[in-house]
């Protein structure tokens, strides 16, 4: 399909001057943009073909430039990208160098916020709008919110529309709903918009009605009436009136992929005081048939060709399984002969490969929503009564209920145990979505066993390790395929490293899934003569310190390797040891992630552009020994 459109689109201002038949082929283009792209790579797909038209309207009704719009969740901001003047370098999205996967401040004045995480959008916003207000009311700028119903139950937003409701901030929030967060919504708020779809029209503007009638003779009479009246239409429409009653004028269901109907009800709310919610239902993957029938495969597929009538005809599938593969089969295994082992995520079912375990143990599987501080909260009730749930989260999601890890687990001294996806570098999902803290904020807990498997074959020792340990316990493996390191696998035991070899010259103390690198590295040095040994520290707390202490005193220099932040990270730790120890630190040197958040691109690029390839480790040795920096110098 060529482009006629798209190409002549270089502000929001080109998309206002479009006719409605234009804005139809419009959305005809965007959608055949975002299948173009995912023939190159894997992209986030059936999310943003269902907002093309919520898109397109909202341009064409408010003034951007000025006006403030978050995108919730921001990974269907694609076509946002596109009407603002972003088709030229569209095809270099999450690639390195190029578009953001996500809003980014730095592409573009229309992205206000990098929003990787859901449910802050309605704080942001209220905080633009709030702060409009005070500081320049005279350009009566508009606040909107793109929220959708996965996002919805998170805590925060509630917190939001409390504040919003009690200031009478004048915010529109609209409510994407889709049935679906990346697989299908679950909880009682679920439940409760499934009633909105069958419920009629409900316009909330008509409250204001009440006031009118108020002012015309009749006086008790009429209030009464409209009392009941009230109580009868809550009855019958139901859909809205939990916003009603919170304080926002509720407008809806709205058709999202009706243009007119969209630009109509946008224009009705645009100037209203006060904080109004407008229910727009969409379909993910709309225009797109595949998507539409299975939206959790196509949420981000790999890259796949179509034929002449848009059907995929080719996926393509990675040879070997992930660590995400090998974590759930371990745990499936073990929910096989404990059954007192739970399983608790955040809307990650599909991401953290769970879907085996939630049909085959579902009354021990527990998908709380995006609502993580409440999933680990929960997780310490159920440990406390004598179950062993482990938390199964993305490293980067984990960091949301950093307050119940203090509070609800690591305080109580309750064995939860943290699995912790996608740590390290999550490549072209970039800075939002890069595991690369929780070492950091994880050690910091006093009781809390931290742990990183050196490969595929530390992962059932560890797992089995955490589930029978009687205080908190942790573990990270990255978005990766899982290798296995050649050697015979030492037993696992608490705070003990494992010793692949011992060199004379230089030690590699490698953190996780970057033990097959160090061995790579050491094999590339022993060929520039140089005697280097690699351990493999699977404890970052308690840290194995008979080792740390050999590997000091009896070799040339210490080389931490890490997929994390250096900052507090396993480096941090092992220098901090050394030093409580009186032992020398000069000769040991820290690689990991630098101060700085690192951008999207692939995986391995990002790795060897920091230092954390096997070229990478080579150099930092070769330097170490030519600054003569090491232990006998």
């Amino acid at each position: 399909m060529p482009f006629d459109i798209l190409p002549r689109i270089t502000s929001p201002e080109d998309v206002k001057r479009l006719s409605a038949d234009e804005s139809r082929e419009l959305a005809d283009e965007i959608r055949e943009a975002l299948c173009n792209l995912v023939s190159l790579r894997a992209a986030h797909f059936a999310s943003n073909l269902g907002v093309v038209e919520l898109c397109i309207a909202l341009h064409q009704v408010f003034d951007f430039s000025k006006d403030r719009l978050i995108w919730d969740t921001g990974h269907q901001i694609y076509p946002h990208k596109l009407v603002t003047g972003r088709f030229e370098e569209f095809h270099t999205i999450r690639q390195q160098g190029g578009l953001m996967g996500y809003p980014n401040p730095a592409e573009s004045d229309y992205d206000l916020f990098v929003t990787g995480h859901a449910g802050s959008s309605l704080s942001t916003v209220l905080g633009l709008q709030s702060a409009d207000a005070l500081l320049r009311p005279e350009e009566n700028r508009k606040a909107v919110a793109v929220i959708g119903d996965g996002a919805l139950p998170s805590g925060i937003v509630f917190e939001a529309m409390n504040n919003a409701a009690g200031q009478n901030s004048d915010m529109l929030v609209i409510l994407n709903d889709n049935g679906m967060g990346i697989c299908p919504r679950v909880g009682g708020l679920a439940s409760y918009l499934d009633k909105a779809r069958v419920a009629p029209f409900y316009n909330g503007l008509k409250r204001d009605v009440s006031w009118i009638l108020n002012k015309v003779p009749g006086g008790h009479s009429v209030e009464t009436v409209l009392a009941s009246f009230k109580d009868a239409v809550k009855g019958f429409l139901h859909g809205g009136m939990l916003f009603e009653e919170m304080g926002f004028r509720y407008i809806g269901p709205v058709d999202g992929h009706d243009l007119d109907s969209l630009r109509r009800y946008l224009d009705m709310v645009k100037d209203v005081k006060g904080p109004v919610l407008l229910h727009v239902f969409t379909e993910k993957g709309h225009g797109f048939e595949p998507a539409c029938e299975d939206p959790v495969k196509f949420h981000t597929p790999p890259p796949f060709q179509r034929d002449g009538e848009n059907r995929v005809v080719k996926v393509q599938s990675a040879s070997k399984p992930a660590y995400t593969n090998v974590v759930s089969d371990t745990i499936h295994d073990r929910m096989a002969t404990d059954d007192k082992v739970v399983v608790l995520t955040a809307a990650m079912c599909a991401g953290n490969k769970l879907d085996r375990i939630r049909d085959d143990y579902p009354e021990r599987f527990f998908d709380v929503g995006i609502c993580e501080s409440h999933a680990v909260a929960f997780a310490g009730g159920m440990a406390k009564a004598g179950a062993k749930p482990i938390v199964d989260v993305y490293s980067t999601f984990l960091q949301r209920s950093f307050d119940q890890i203090f509070q609800e687990v690591s305080l109580q001294n309750l064995p939860v145990v943290f699995t912790m996806d996608r740590a390290g570098l999550c490549g072209p999902d970039g800075p939002t979505h890069h595991g690369v803290f929780d070492i950091s904020y994880t050690r910091m807990f006093p009781n809390m066993v931290v742990m990183a498997p050196g490969d595929a074959a530390d992962v059932e020792p560890m797992l089995d390790f955490a589930l029978q340990h009687d205080t908190p316990t942790s573990l990270r493996y990255p978005k990766a395929n899982a290798e296995v390191v050649e050697r015979v696998v030492a037993p696992l035991e608490l705070g003990r490293a494992e010793i692949l070899r011992w060199g004379a010259d230089g030690t590699i103390l490698s953190c996780g899934t970057m033990l097959a690198t160090a061995v790579q590295a050491a094999d590339r040095l022993q060929e520039e003569g140089l005697d280097v040994g690699v351990v493999n520290a699977r404890f970052v707390k308690p840290l194995d310190f008979e080792v740390l202490a050999k590997a000091v005193n009896e070799t040339g220099f210490v080389i931490t390797l890490e997929e994390g932040v250096l900052s507090g990270g396993f480096g941090s730790a092992v220098l901090e040891a050394a030093n409580a120890a009186g032992l020398p630190t000069h000769a040991i040197h820290r690689v990991g992630i630098p101060d700085a958040y690192v951008e999207h691109g692939d995986r391995g690029d990002l790795l060897a552009d920091l230092g954390l390839d096997a070229d990478g480790i080579v150099r930092t040795a070769m330097d170490a020994v030519g600054s003569r920096s090491f232990v006998g110098e």
